[in-house]
């Protein structure tokens, strides 16, 4: 059984749970590798002792190597000593960043983008538009139809991109929604390219005819503030609450008494992206019907009139007259949520994706 490196800049961040599903459900041995300038294995003691670190400290400095040699020593040694077959690197830029090491180790590598790393401007350029990244990579993992195109348009080898949507954990499936509150959820962190501030301009609107409707806006981030000043501008404070992070399984509560899941993505103007929102493919997993935006991989995984309701970016009337159409008729959110578990479940499972995934990395370990 192959073992499996896993490199990600952060120790299991709350709102990377894609990465940690990754790390549970692939099938071999997994050595979770994280950080930055100070790479740690999770569960293991420290790469290098201190004293071990002056070494190839004084060893760089006598023999004029570059920054990067000690850390490249380091995790070498590590991935010997744990006789791993093949690095599966989480995000463009950290692949980047292990680039080196990777190489002199002589391991395939697979990347796998999330949405930032493909399409923020100035995060491309840093990088070097990723040609060294994408001439080493044996294959690279496109979480939406809108990053695959970025990739191929950035230089990648068309033959070794690979689409794979991420999957909602298998909980979201059991989830039944009773459509019992005329509530809407959100939950994801408060960023420009997920534009809070329209979901709420969106809602304002729609309680004119809906009073009593309320919108539940979970998660944290740099814009929540704002966000909150805006409902308190607008008189909105009984009807949009802001719980902070929560844990899935109140994100499954809450989800099984909503009426819809509401999020209005639009590209930032440094050009950050979605990939395909992990949110959006567990609401409708569990049954709700989705309403957002035709952005980045939203349209691969919602079906506009079938499974959700979608409007252009920006578009804050059109987002609108969508929640009015549920608040309208219950029945209608019913029909759309119940296709779009039909949806998720036969093409965009969990379980579908960490085969993808499986497959990809025992690939890549045979065509070395």
């Amino acid at each position: 059984m192959p073992n499996i490196a896993i490199f990600t800049p952060n120790q299991n961040p709350y709102s990377e749970t894609f990465i940690q599903a990754h790390k549970k459900y692939l099938k071999n041995k997994v050595f979770y590798y994280y950080g930055r300038r100070n790479i740690q294995l999770e569960g293991a003691s420290p790469l290098a002792t201190p004293w071990e670190r002056r070494i190839l400290n004084l060893k760089r400095r006598f023999l004029k190597k570059p920054g990067t040699f000690v850390r490249d020593a380091i995790i070498l040694k590590s991935l010997k000593e744990n006789n791993i077959d093949v690095v599966l690197a989480e995000y463009g830029t950290h692949a980047h960043h292990i680039l080196s090491a990777i190489k002199k180790a002589g391991l395939p590598m697979v990347v796998h983008f999330h949405g930032f790393d493909a399409s923020i401007t100035e995060v491309v350029q840093k990088h070097n538009n990723y040609k060294e990244v994408f001439q080493y990579a044996v294959k690279v993992i496109a979480v939406s139809k809108k990053m695959e195109q970025m990739l191929l348009d950035l230089g990648c080898p068309r033959e070794k991109l690979v689409y794979n949507v991420y999957g909602p954990q298998p909980e979201f499936l059991e989830v039944r929604p009773k459509f019992t509150k005329k509530q809407f959820i959100a939950i994801g962190r408060f960023t420009d390219k997920k534009a809070p501030y329209y979901t709420i301009l969106a809602f304002k609107n729609a309680i004119k005819e809906y009073p009593d409707a309320n919108l539940i806006m979970a998660g944290d981030g740099l814009l929540l503030n704002t966000c909150k000043n805006l409902v308190k501008h607008y008189g909105l404070e009984t009807q949009v609450d802001f719980p902070g992070v929560i844990t899935p399984v109140k994100y499954q509560e809450l989800l099984s008494e909503s009426l819809g899941f509401v999020q209005h993505s639009i590209t930032a103007d440094n050009g950050d992206k979605e990939g395909t929102p992990l949110a959006v493919l567990e609401a409708s997993a569990a049954g709700l019907p989705v309403i957002s935006t035709y952005h980045a991989g939203i349209p691969d995984v919602i079906i506009d009139g079938k499974t959700g309701l979608l409007c252009n970016e920006h578009d804050v009337d059109s987002m609108a007259a969508n929640i009015i159409s549920l608040l309208d008729n219950h029945n209608f959110a019913k029909e759309l949520g119940r296709a779009g578990k039909t949806n998720i479940k036969d093409n965009f499972s969990m379980e579908r994706h960490i085969d993808m995934l499986q497959n990809t990395l025992e690939a890549a370990i045979h065509s070395v």
